[in-house]
């Protein structure tokens, strides 16, 4: 890896100008190297699942394009799942890697090529999807001379300056340089998805429809806690690998599976709220019986109370909140809509629809007809890829 010049140094302090963007148009993106043949021979098994959404494997996708000349950066990005096709490159679809590889080769100059960790359906968002990229940097003054290689918080810089320009649905969070065959996919460690769920009669927030699964009942949490220990270890999970996994094995090892009841994300306090979550010094004080309620089916007592104010009149145009709950699922590879799928199973436990006694029943039985209805895309948010950079 070079070491940054003051020239490459100075760079990262200047904003960016659009004005240095390729003026080629990139209507037509080419690959910037021959893909290598075939993948670590440790990650054959994990070819076709990666994040365990999407089962199509871009041509070349195997490996990874691998270029001595260029630096390999490897790139965190969030973005909102229903404005993309998925995650990974489709003819005449707007998606995850197409608006990447349209961003870098308007900062640099050329094509490239973008190889995903996780590749995500139609509808799933990200909180952190981690790719790999290679990029030359050669000199526009003397076509052809290479120069030191952008320093990470300069290509963070250049490439978000473009997203923006796009849809502004999709941001560069971090970008990291890395060894030439270091692979964004084959190297993960371990994967960690969330789902959210809100439970509550009302209809949901326009500002909640594309970013959660509505529940219309009360969910019955500690039956759910334990569906969710049921399925956690090594198991043959073909009950919840759906039709299209190009998995070799349906044998997988779930790690964590969890349910745990949160603040909404669009959660603004009564004034009741207010006076108890905020100390004198400002801080907040987290109060969770205020707010929720951590077990239990059912309203407690202040729904109840909450109820009667809007009954009353007393918080008219006031929307009754819902109860957040999310599941987390950690491993480190899913099957194909496995994480959707056990998402549809602890809600029909959680609405009493199923038992626990049920989820023994489906897993043993190995067959995805089996199971229940699995969960909508809204809901799914990939939150973490972990990897070992020390080595």
């Amino acid at each position: 890896m070079s070491a940054a010049t003051p020239d490459s140094a100075a760079a990262a302090k200047r904003p960016i100008d659009p004005s240095h963007a390729d003026p080629s148009p990139a209507a037509k993106l080419q690959r910037s190297s021959p893909p290598d043949p075939s993948p670590p021979a440790e990650a054959q098994g994990d070819a076709t699942d990666g994040g365990g959404e999407v089962a199509g494997v871009r041509s070349g996708e195997m490996a990874g394009a691998r270029n001595p000349q260029a630096q390999r950066y490897l790139v965190a990005v969030e973005y909102v799942g229903t404005r993309f096709s998925g995650s990974q490159q489709q003819l005449n679809q707007r998606t995850v890697v197409g608006v990447l590889e349209e961003a870098f080769h308007k900062f640099i100059g050329q094509p490239v090529s973008i190889f995903c960790s996780s590749r995500t359906d139609t509808g799933v968002h990200a909180l952190s999807n981690v790719c790999h990229v290679d990029v030359e940097r050669i000199s526009k003054r003397k076509p052809g001379e290479m120069l030191p290689p952008h320093e990470p918080g300069v290509v963070k810089r250049a490439v978000n300056h473009f997203l923006q320009k796009n849809e502004g649905d999709i941001m560069v969070t971090d970008v990291r340089c890395v060894a030439p065959d270091f692979h964004a996919r084959y190297k993960a460690l371990e994967r960690t998805y969330h789902y959210r769920l809100l439970s509550g009669s009302e209809p949901l927030s326009v500002f909640e429809k594309t970013s959660a699964w509505h529940i219309p009942e009360d969910l019955n949490v500690q039956a759910m806690k334990k569906a969710c220990s049921i399925l956690v270890g090594h198991h043959d999970f073909s009950s919840f690998r759906a039709t299209g996994c190009q998995a070799n094995s349906p044998m997988r090892t779930l790690d964590e599976l969890s349910v745990t009841e949160v603040f909404p994300s669009m959660f603004f306090p009564s004034s009741m709220e207010r006076s108890e979550m905020e100390s004198l010094d400002g801080h907040l004080v987290y109060s969770r019986t205020s707010v929720v309620e951590s077990s239990g089916k059912g309203s407690d007592a202040s729904s109840t109370s909450e109820q009667s104010r809007f009954e009353n009149g007393e918080e008219f145009g006031k929307r009754l909140r819902h109860r957040c709950f999310v599941v987390t699922a950690r491993a480190r590879s899913f099957l194909y809509h496995q994480v959707r799928l056990m998402v549809g199973l602890l809600k029909s436990v959680g609405t009493g629809d199923l038992t626990t006694e049920d989820v023994e029943r489906i897993l043993n039985l190995k067959a995805v007809t089996a199971a229940p209805p699995m969960a909508p895309a809204c809901g799914l948010y990939l939150a973490n890829v972990k990897y070992d950079l020390s080595v």
